[in-house]
């Protein structure tokens, strides 16, 4: 019998893979490249949607090839993607309009704040589950009609499409200019402020808040559905599902029941929390989203986002020169025992959950002569634990459940002290699973299980595996002390960062008498 295997295509934030899996969630393949950042002002993030499809268009065959593998031994392909970043192009020729915006990008933060005095701004974050931020896809959109000359009555006319980059891919793969499919997952609709996240469907008052054409949007479907046969690069492949990254994730650590939670460490940390088939409202500066969506079944997630985790071992590392490489700081912060008394909030361009505060700033507190640099590597690394720790208690409170364990993934879970530092905060188990890439593994699981490739998700739960597990040992009376002194430092950050049209202002002096 001719061996199969699930095709998972991750396009992520710096770069694009094509991974294959085979039955047992074992990597029988990868193919990599990465893509250009753009910066062109202060606060701007760009990417060029056209090289991450050329990107792609190379990597798909060249996994296939690597392999050994070919097109008939592919069972689905599944797409996960970064989530809230904008992509708009011309229905006729295919071409984007202009760059991508990133997710990261902060350049609607004016109209953020026009919108937010906007007839019907209030009702927003009761339907989208979201609140209004630069963090999302609706401002960018609404931000590219309004600046880029005639495009608001091309978009009218509908000769040109939006889309985050999972409907940018679908797109091209299924045909493009010939008949290419313009459709969305549940999950990724879910995190533009634009669907209704009751009914899953754009909402109309949304569309009119923003400005929003409804004929630019894609159609919506389950993270589970036929999106789709590919017909370039490979012809022939059934794309079976799609999903926003940090879904996929939750999806691929088999996080299925009620009350189960996963952290991807990574540039930021993305924890998520399955709250079931309830659509949790949260009180306490979290998100509440989809986590994925089987045929006609919901399964609702609560979700808090923090700015900075491995980005701030990498600006100790590139702008401060505090180490050399990012393990080093792991080496460095095992010379001390604690953190000296020194606390890091790095809140560089704000703070995300649970606070969303952007007029926060970055602050290193409680310096005495005793700190050492080994204090300041452990303050870096607390500073991700007690961050996580801020988001699992909103979750527990907005859930009414208690996680019990929390299951992480991404680069920054090769620190094994950081990790042992999280479980202590968090007293919780922290596990690791076997298979690294829970990304691009739910993205393949979400396919596979759409083809009958994987019977149901019990089968999908089978092959998670535990790697590494770290326990919690702290004293109970230290963690609340130090976790009251973290957030002590945290509301000292808040209002430091004066809005935009204020920064230019003149600086009132007091003269001397």
């Amino acid at each position: 019998m001719t061996q199969r295997y699930v095709l998972a295509i991750d396009q992520g934030t710096t770069s694009s893979r094509c991974i294959l899996f085979d039955q047992r969630a074992r990597l029988v393949g990868v193919a990599q490249r990465e893509h250009r950042q753009y910066y062109p002002r202060p606060g701007w993030v760009e990417q060029d949607a056209a090289e991450i499809w050329r990107n792609v268009e190379r990597i798909l065959p060249q996994v296939l090839r690597d392999a050994g593998v070919g097109a008939e031994q592919v069972a689905a392909v599944g797409i996960a993607n970064q989530r809230e970043t904008t992509v708009v192009w011309d229905r006729e020729t295919g071409v984007p309009v202009g760059r991508a915006i990133v997710w990261q990008d902060v350049r609607t933060e004016e109209l953020v704040r026009e919108l937010a005095g906007a007839p019907g701004a209030e009702r927003l974050r009761a339907l989208s589950g979201l609140p209004l931020t630069t963090y999302f896809a609706a401002p960018r959109l609404r931000w590219l009609l309004d600046t880029v000359p005639g495009l608001r009555e091309r978009a009218e006319r509908g000769e040109v499409l939006f889309g985050t980059m999972e409907s940018w891919l679908i797109w091209n793969l299924t045909g493009g200019v010939d008949g290419g499919l313009h459709v969305t997952d549940v999950t990724n609709a879910s995190r533009t402020l634009l669907m209704d996240l009751a009914t899953r469907a754009w909402s109309p008052e949304l569309l009119r808040l923003f400005g929003i054409p409804a004929v630019m949007l894609p159609s919506i479907q389950p993270s589970t559905a036929s999106f789709g046969t590919v017909r370039h690069p490979v012809p022939g492949l059934p794309i079976a599902a799609a999903l926003g990254d940090q879904h996929a994730a939750l999806f691929g650590q088999t996080c299925f029941a009620r009350g189960e939670t996963k952290c991807t460490y990574g540039t930021g940390g993305f924890l998520m929390m399955n709250t079931g088939t309830e659509l949790v409202r949260s009180r306490h500066g979290l998100l509440t989203t989809i986590g994925y969506q089987i045929a006609d079944e919901p399964v609702y997630a609560l979700e808090g986002p923090i700015a900075m985790t491995g980005s701030l071992v990498q600006w100790v590392r590139d702008n401060i020169g505090l180490v050399a490489t990012a393990p080093e700081i792991e080496t460095l912060a095992r010379t001390v025992e604690d953190n000296g008394g020194c606390y890091l909030v790095p809140a560089f361009s704000g703070l995300y959950a649970p606070h969303w505060r952007s007029d926060a700033r970055g602050l290193l507190i409680g310096l005495t002569s005793y700190v050492t640099k080994g204090h300041l590597a452990r303050a870096v690394l607390e500073a991700t634990a007690w961050q996580t720790r801020e988001v699992v208690d909103a979750m527990n409170a907005d859930s009414g459940l208690q996680a019990r364990a929390l299951r992480v993934d991404g680069g920054m879970t090769s620190d094994n002290l950081l990790m042992q530092i999280v479980s202590d905060v968090l007293d919780i188990p922290v596990m690791r699973p076997f298979v690294a890439e829970t990304v691009s593994l739910g993205a393949a699981y979400a396919a596979g299980l759409a083809v009958g490739y994987w019977p149901d998700l019990q089968g999908l739960r089978g092959n998670w595996r535990v790697a590494a597990q770290w326990l919690p040992h702290m004293n109970p009376h230290l963690r609340a002390a130090e976790y009251a002194n973290w957030q002590r430092a945290v509301s000292l950050t808040f209002g430091w960062a004066r809005p935009s049209h204020m920064r230019d202002a003149p600086t009132r002096r007091t003269e001397p008498r």
